[in-house]
């Protein structure tokens, strides 16, 4: 099979083979002492790299009766469930055993209630299909499972999703699962699905890959030991993550119902709490559209953001009227959201003409979230002030990097820079912005400004929490 249909094949089923590699590693220490107390099921086997790696540590003339009783394997696709059956036997099981616990089944239409039905409870490990509704609307193939998303599955936003609320519904008491890292970190997509399955699991331990395990994506994993809560209940969860990329951390994360139980939610808190009393408005683009609007006899050089040549963006002129001209003159700013990998390069706000010696940054075609975006304020502020809120929001940017080792951000592509990339979405740009206080007394802004100038970013935000709290902000130097 030639690897444009081996893709297709892929994106059609989600399918992404976890490598043996990554369950000797990070998941059998976990389990080992307790494999004869559970059956270790998956229900997106593949070719079974999540569970038949067990019977490596199961004594050679017990590992056909350990298999019948304690290994249950199910995938929707024939051509893997008999690789897997291959597989088992490899290990010493024989065939008619295999084939009897290596089942084909789409089991996100239909969960195997059969499994339940024994004193030996359900440990599930899995590594589920992805794939995003946005996608399987899109394509014709990927079709067949828009009817997973209707009715009690409503408003869930992924395959992997499906498969989570139906262990919950199911009762699966312990579950260890292999998913993008978006189950933790995103933010409207993963909403829903944490909301409902977070009050009735807790996590006990996780992995969070920020370095490239799967042959054929970028997609970033997590790996996530769940446990049923005795009593269901909102509460914020504590658990130990091991973040691996170019070294491993360690740190302690709490997820709070309160920002829908989302990883690095210092971000989102500051954010929410300190908007400014009349804050800036923002819109994002020049488009080829407002031009065609707005024609006159300015000239104005721009970049074509949809235009880039070797190493720059191709310039243009363009002639317009007199008030797009002072539009685009008065607003010297553009957001950049995806780190370079260079420390010069991250995601902030820049000045336009001191990157790219123009005035404007152009969109003749479609708009590109990951290309420099130029950004228009309203009420308009002064060119002292716009760069004020420049290196206000990159000082707080940075603060909370740093304070969240970036996990408010998404992580955009792995590369042997530095640091890891990050993607720094427009709405978490757009709120930031609306932090900046644009009312202050001469006095109060001559603080904020001193301290923006001693890059002072943890008392700046301290000033920020306090504006409005206090009289004496004195403290904060």
């Amino acid at each position: 099979m030639n690897e444009r249909i081996l893709e297709k094949k892929r994106r059609t089923y989600g399918e992404h083979l976890t490598p043996i590699k990554i369950f000797k590693q990070f998941i059998l220490g976990e389990i080992k002492d307790i494999l004869y107390d559970y059956k270790w099921v998956d229900l997106y086997a593949g070719e079974g790299n999540l569970i038949l790696p067990i019977l490596d540590i199961i004594p050679k003339e017990s590992r056909n009766k350990f298999f019948k009783n304690h290994i249950f394997l199910f995938d929707v696709q024939k051509e893997l469930v008999e690789k897997a059956i291959i597989n088992a036997t490899n290990y010493g099981i024989s065939i008619n055993i295999a084939q009897k616990n290596i089942i084909v089944k789409d089991t996100l239409s239909s969960f195997p209630k059969f499994i339940l039905n024994s004193t030996i409870p359900v440990y599930h490990i899995t590594n589920p299909p992805y794939l995003y509704i946005g996608y399987i609307m899109k394509h014709k193939e990927t079709n067949k499972y828009l009817k997973l998303f209707e009715g009690k599955n409503e408003g869930y936003q992924d395959l992997y999703q499906i498969a989570m609320i139906n262990d919950l519904r199911n009762n699966v008491k312990k579950m260890i699962y292999i998913i993008p890292s978006n189950f933790l970190f995103g933010a409207s997509g993963t909403n829903k699905i944490r909301d409902n399955f977070l009050k009735y699991y807790k996590i006990n331990k996780a992995y969070i890959l920020e370095q490239e395990i799967f042959k054929h994506t970028g997609v970033n994993v997590v790996i996530l030991f769940f446990e049923k809560k005795l009593n269901p209940k909102d509460e914020i969860l504590s658990f130990q993550g091991i973040k691996i990329n170019n070294s491993n951390k360690e740190k302690t994360y709490q997820l709070d119902p309160r920002f829908h139980y989302r990883a690095g939610n210092l971000f989102e808190e500051f954010v929410i709490k300190n908007k400014a009393k009349n804050p800036l408005k923002i819109s994002y683009y020049l488009t080829n559209e407002e031009v065609k609007k707005n024609p006159g006899d300015y000239s104005i050089e721009v970049i074509d953001s949809n235009s880039y040549n070797g190493n720059q963006y191709a310039k243009k002129v363009i002639n317009v009227n007199k008030t797009l001209y002072n539009k685009i003159k008065s607003n010297i700013l553009f957001v950049r959201t995806v780190d370079t990998g260079s420390m010069n390069g991250r995601a902030g706000l820049y000045l336009v003409r001191e990157w790219f010696g123009v005035d404007g940054i152009l969109v003749t075609k479609a708009k590109y979230r990951t290309h420099p975006i130029q950004i228009f304020l309203t009420p308009q502020i002064s060119l002292h002030d716009q760069i004020l809120l420049k290196k206000y929001f990159n000082l707080l940017l940075e603060y909370f990097r740093k304070n969240t080792d970036s996990e408010f951000m998404t992580t955009y592509k792995y590369s042997d820079s530095i640091y890891t990339r990050k993607y720094l979405g427009l709405s978490q740009a757009r709120k930031l912005i609306e932090t900046f206080p644009i009312n202050l007394s001469q006095s109060k802004k001559k603080l904020m400004s001193d301290l923006i100038k001693n890059n002072k970013n943890e008392n700046l935000k301290s000033f920020i929490e306090h504006l409005f709290n206090t009289n004496d902000l004195t403290a904060y130097f």
